[in-house]
């Protein structure tokens, strides 16, 4: 006993630090069975809270239930109303669709999936490859957006330019902006949480002098003393740190709306312009052809990565002057695309294998706190 205070007995912080380090050893390749044991506990934890959450705001969840019903028994009855069913069901899907690759992008203090390089910046890409090789953007829907197709004839309202085509992907991209600024609230909220409890987040900590831990320091300045303009500028530029902004929001208690809109309009709006106009001009038919040459420049391997990548364009170009998407032939793919889809898989497979022995990990966390409170 010093100062009135009693310090902690050695075994008990022997008994934490192995706690923590049985934690972060629980991964899949090394304790399977538990580890997927922990992950579908911790799962049924989450879901079961964000329940009784929701049941909470009954009026909310009343008009959730009500909606999706309405939606379905609209969808299946036949009437002249099921065309306009089809087409609201189709549009949220596909809105939903990049709203939940923006959440995997930001989601899980930077081990996200980077779905921007793997979706959406190939996709906006795609649309730029194919309005130069058209000569126009009015692509008929269907088969628009799943498959892009030559117009007949070129709408003069949809020639190509950087702002018309910076306009037919500008949906897809706040809406995946939106995404990434959805997954930055469970940081907020777990500081936020933790402060009201009078707890810490280790995040924080200002101990480190490394480079990584002397820009941490600058976020927390920069979001504590400019609050919603410091958050923005976070938000609007490529930032693997904005984590940080969220946890610093939340355990300085900034307001939700303060933050999120601040995150939002920095995410979805200045940051997604930026990033669209990077990959159109990346991608206009100069600057590819450019490309291409340079590639064929490198010695020994050049003329072996030009090859596919030539064969790569000109399938996707044979595409795009199909009639019907239907007639494609299915075995026109590269090996330059096989790789692509091996790469994309590999990375899926990755960050699912991340999240459930992240989930696992804060299942056994939880536990060893369960026991030590008994212990006290």
């Amino acid at each position: 006993m010093r100062n009135g205070l009693h310090a902690p007995h050695p075994k008990e912080i022997r008994t934490k630090t192995n706690s923590s380090m049985e934690a972060d050893s629980l991964v899949l390749w090394r304790r399977p069975l538990i580890t997927l044991e922990y992950f579908f506990r911790e799962l049924f934890i989450l879901i079961n809270t964000g329940l009784q959450r929701l049941i909470a705001y009954r009026v909310l969840a009343l008009t959730i239930a009500v909606a999706i019903i309405g939606t379905a028994i609209s969808y299946y009855i036949s009437g002249p109303h099921q065309q306009y069913v089809h087409l609201v069901v189709a549009t949220l899907a596909w809105w939903g669709w990049w709203v939940v690759l923006g959440v995997c992008s930001s989601v899980g203090l930077g081990t996200g999936l980077h779905t921007f390089l793997l979706y959406l910046g190939p996709h906006i890409a795609r649309v730029t490859l194919a309005a130069y090789e058209c000569g126009g953007l009015n692509f008929p829907e269907p088969p628009y957006p799943n498959d892009i197709i030559c117009p007949a004839e070129v709408d003069p309202n949809y020639a190509v330019s950087i702002w018309n085509i910076m306009a037919k992907v500008r949906v897809e991209s706040m809406m995946w902006g939106i995404g990434t600024a959805l997954g930055e609230l469970p940081p907020y909220f777990m500081a936020r949480a933790a402060r009201l409890s009078g707890a810490g987040v280790a995040e924080l900590n200002t101990d480190d002098d490394s480079r990584t831990g002397r820009a941490k320091i600058m976020v927390q300045k920069l979001v504590q003393r400019v609050g919603f303009a410091g958050i923005l500028a976070c938000a609007s530029v490529p930032n693997p740190l904005f984590d940080l902004a969220g946890l610093t929001c939340g355990h300085f208690l900034v307001p939700f709306w303060t933050f999120f809109g601040a995150t939002v309009i920095g995410k979805a709006v200045i940051k997604m312009h930026l990033q669209k106009m990077f990959v159109i001009i990346a991608f206009n038919e100069t600057l590819v052809g450019q490309a291409l040459s340079w590639v064929e420049k490198i010695p020994y391997i050049g003329p072996k990565l030009e090859a596919p990548l030539l064969e790569f364009l000109r399938n996707q170009k044979a595409r795009l002057h199909k009639n019907d998407s239907t007639q494609i032939p299915e075995n026109q793919g590269s090996v330059l695309s096989n790789i692509l889809e091996k790469f994309v898989l590999a990375m899926v497979v990755y960050f699912i294998v991340s999240i459930v022995n992240a989930l696992a990990q804060n299942y056994s966390k939880r536990v060893g706190k369960k026991k030590s409170k008994k212990r006290e």
